[in-house]
């Protein structure tokens, strides 16, 4: 009886998250006006709805792909430079596309009472993101 309760709440809280984080998403997409915006930096307006398409299409097959296990047998040798390529230009259009559209740093230079500091805020990001990324690389990895 225990156990069973222990995977009806394990169950819950994956569904719980998993619904959060689309929801989180779904609202990055909509509200920000992300995908419009990309096809707008990329020249692609007339495929706007193609795109919308095909970034719900991706999230839908790979969610199925993740949950019944699916395994792609291919030459990794060939295809994973090429992979790695297209994701690394995706997530840089996708955050130039929120860069552009949020004004972040100029906003959060305004609410902090920053202005004529900007480039210290911008400096200290920076820092932050290189000290953090080379903990974990020198220090934290375990292999």
């Amino acid at each position: 009886m225990k156990e069973a309760a222990l995977q009806a709440a394990a169950a819950f809280l994956g569904l719980a998250g998993g619904i959060a984080v689309g929801g989180g998403l779904v609202a990055f997409l909509i509200v920000l006006d992300v995908i419009p915006r990309l096809a707008q930096i990329s020249g692609s307006q007339s495929r706007g709805p193609a795109l919308e398409a095909a970034v719900v299409a991706g999230a839908v097959f790979w969610t199925c792909a993740d949950f019944f296990g699916l395994r792609l047998r291919l030459p990794g040798a060939l295809l994973l430079p090429a992979a790695g390529l297209l994701a690394g230009c995706f997530v840089g259009t996708v955050a130039a596309a929120l860069t552009e559209v949020l004004n972040v740093f100029p906003i959060l230079a305004r609410r902090l009472r920053m202005e004529e500091r900007l480039r210290w805020l911008l400096a200290a990001v920076v820092l932050g993101k290189v000290c953090g990324s080379l903990f974990e690389w020198l220090a934290f990895r375990t292999e």
